[in-house]
């Protein structure tokens, strides 16, 4: 072994820092088999995850041997592992052109382009890897992804499927095909193949967060936890992890543990690291800042800006508005059932209004009266971000509506490209998507009064009275249970709350079981989220002094029956950070009157403008004190809760909440200030309007 080799070897094993040039450059030059050396070196070191070192060495090697194509391939795979994408292909199209059937080299391009989601250019590419060589696992599995990402989902499968056939200890093909299950909703069997990924490679954090996923998606939210802890085991700063761990352990309602995990997720943020998605974080944190900057964080890491299809530009002059709503929800579901009315009732002499649709349809009544509300429903469900994103341009949509924003089945990458000159946020998600392609959010002065407005990246619209729509068309079943049908004692005050278990937090409890304990032969009422949340708010129940007994579980059931069933209960109580927002809108639609605590953010004051807007502030608390002595009042003053019921009753179909054509007036409002402004040529502006 040659002395320079001596020295670089030493030099490793000192330390980690790239090794100086002018060493390389010695052992380079002292003779030609000190080249297939380094390069030994340089591979070694990437393996060991040094790499650093490795890209050091073969820089130095690209300059000896420009005609190398292995050595190009190699400074590309370590870009890959930085995640330098654009760089890493740069240097496989530079192997390539020195051999063009580097197989290697295409495989690990097409990998790089699914990356940077140029999944057709991806396309191509593996074809090419696949042409010189079928029999190569990788290059399927690579293709079955970027059909995946283009929703080719069958395609995607058959693909998965010709990898394991050469290959059935294929872990990555074994998690890739169980990602395209979870696409197409078959959650049973993509939980079988991250299961197999995990057999062969118990060690694969992508498939224990993906189990993860697949088993919130079937409600044992107990089970997700656990994997969710096992990926922050194996990876403690795996992107978003903990706030999926968080999340899934709140919908189970076990708050073991959930005090540290929730301080280091802020304090995570606060460091600018990748730690919780937004919709979750909002079911436990207040701070608007906080939130502001979790929004900012995802949505830069999962759906940053993309080339735009419409330039910012003035839209064209259409002889209408043309108006495009985008969301996974076009059925019987809680946005839907506030939004049908409005779609029904805007001006067609002014709008034309288009359904961009990512979900089903479910053949309710519900579904027959929004496609019928539509000039035009198209079905992007199948398509990728940017065909759906052509769809709408194609259709020369001036404003484009996102109604899930965080939540649902979510399109970021859809408005990430841009293809309409105005984008909104508005209902699906209550807070900040924190992306400058979104322009405006619709909003009301309670939501976000005015202090509130730096902590939301959008241009605040504020509607008056309430931002929320409803529909006055829900039907209420004409008939009245008995207490007894549900579980209920048949005397005693019956509590409520429909909301999801998420939204439960200990604080919240704490101030049911003292409500509980002060007013006798009271109950609480319960939407039945998940068994795992019941069995534990009842063992807390049990902790602070309450019989379980008197928690009850409601199981869920058809609208108009769900509706007619609240008037077995006496008062609807709130959860904080996190309102009730459609649930609260059903409970006073049913005329149950709902008891709230105004919180600090967005989703934590929608249940007090909801309560301005159909003028019972007296329900309306700012404090946890004020909060619990106001529903131990109502209960024991039968006589002033039902004055409260009575005025309910009245104000529903005379209040602004209710009155779905004032609120299209003013929505209708707002989207020809937005227009005028874009056809003037002037920026997006905050909007206001008054009472």
């Amino acid at each position: 072994m040659s002395p320079s080799i001596q020295k670089i070897i030493g030099a490793l094993r000192q330390s980690s820092i790239a090794l100086p040039q002018a060493l390389i450059f010695e052992a380079a030059s002292e003779n030609t088999e000190n080249l297939d050396i380094l390069f030994n070196i340089a591979i070694d070191c990437a393996q060991n995850n040094r790499l650093e070192q490795a890209n050091g060495i073969l820089n130095e090697l690209a300059l000896l041997r420009k005609d190398d194509p292995g050595i190009f391939y190699s400074l590309g795979f370590i870009s890959s592992l930085k995640h330098e994408h654009e760089k890493a292909i740069a240097l496989y199209d530079k192997a390539i052109s020195l051999n063009p059937r580097d197989q290697a080299a295409l495989i690990n391009k097409g990998a790089s382009l699914n990356e940077l989601k140029r999944y057709e250019e991806a396309l191509s590419t593996l074809d090419r890897a696949i042409s010189f060589n079928p029999a190569t696992a990788q290059a399927w599995s690579n293709k079955g992804t970027a059909l995946n990402e283009l929703k080719r989902y069958e395609e995607a499968l058959s693909h998965y499927e010709k990898a394991l056939g050469l290959d059935p200890l294929f872990a990555e093909a074994w998690l890739n095909k169980g990602v395209t299950y979870a696409e197409l909703k078959r959650y049973e069997e993509a939980l079988a193949h991250y299961n197999k990924a995990l057999e062969i490679n118990p060690s694969d954090v992508e498939a224990w967060s993906n189990k993860g996923t697949a088993l919130n998606e079937l409600k044992r939210y107990e089970a997700a936890a656990q994997s969710f802890q096992k990926v922050l085991t194996l990876n403690p700063q795996f992107p978003f992890g903990k706030g999926v761990f968080l999340h899934a352990k709140l919908h189970a309602c076990d708050w073991a543990g959930i005090d540290d995990l929730y301080r280091s997720i802020c304090q995570d943020i606060s460091e600018n690291k990748k730690s919780a998605d937004p919709f979750g974080f909002q079911g436990i944190c207040d701070d608007e800042a906080l939130l502001k900057k979790c929004a900012e964080i995802f949505s830069l890491a999962k759906f940053p800006p993309l080339e735009k299809l419409h330039l910012g530009q003035v839209s064209k002059n259409h002889p209408k508005i043309r108006i495009g709503y985008l969301c996974g929800e076009f059925r019987e579901q809680a946005t839907s059932i506030l939004m049908t009315e409005l779609w029904e009732l805007h001006d067609k002499n002014q709008f034309e209004i288009y359904a961009f649709d990512n979900g089903w349809d479910d053949q309710s009544q519900r579904r027959k009266r929004i496609e019928a509300a539509f000039d035009g429903l198209i079905d992007i469900s199948r398509m990728s971000d940017t065909q759906a994103a052509k769809a709408i341009a194609d259709k020369e949509i001036d404003i484009l509506v996102n109604l899930n924003g965080f939540f649902g089945r979510p399109r970021q990458g859809v408005f990430a490209r841009r293809p309409a000159p105005i984008q909104v946020n508005y209902l699906g998600f209550p807070g900040t998507i924190g992306a400058d392609y979104i322009d405006y959010l619709i909003a009301d002065s309670t939501v976000i009064p005015d202090e509130s407005r730096q902590h939301y990246s959008e241009k605040i619209v504020r509607l008056p009275h309430c931002y929320q729509t409803n529909d006055s068309k829900r039907l209420i079943l004409d008939k009245q249970f008995s207490r007894e049908e549900f579980g209920l004692p048949k005397e005693g005050f019956v509590f409520c709350c429909f909301n999801n278990s998420y939204k439960i937090l200990p604080q919240t409890f704490d101030s049911w079981m003292k409500i509980l304990h002060a007013v006798k032969d009271s109950v609480l009422w319960l939407i039945e989220d998940n068994l795992e949340a019941n069995q534990n708010l009842r063992k807390e129940a049990q902790a602070r002094g309450i019989n379980p007994d008197r928690i009850i579980f409601a199981k869920r059931l058809p609208l108009a029956e769900h509706l007619a069933r609240h008037r077995c209960a006496d008062l609807f109580l709130d959860t904080l950070p996190y309102n009730a927002h459609t649930t609260a809108s059903d409970a006073l639609w049913a005329g149950l009157p709902v008891l709230t605590l105004t919180g600090k953010s967005f989703p934590g004051r929608v249940a007090t403008s909801l309560l301005k807007a159909i003028d019972l502030p007296e329900l309306i608390t700012n404090t946890p004190a004020e909060y619990e002595a106001l529903a131990i009042e109502l209960a024991n003053k039968p006589a002033k809760l039902g004055l409260i019921k009575k005025q309910l009753e009245q104000n529903r179909l005379t209040a602004p909440l209710f009155n779905a054509p004032l609120l299209t007036n003013n929505i209708e409002a707002a989207y020809k200030s937005m227009h005028q402004r874009n056809q003037a040529g002037l920026p997006p502006e905050p909007i206001d309007f008054k009472y």
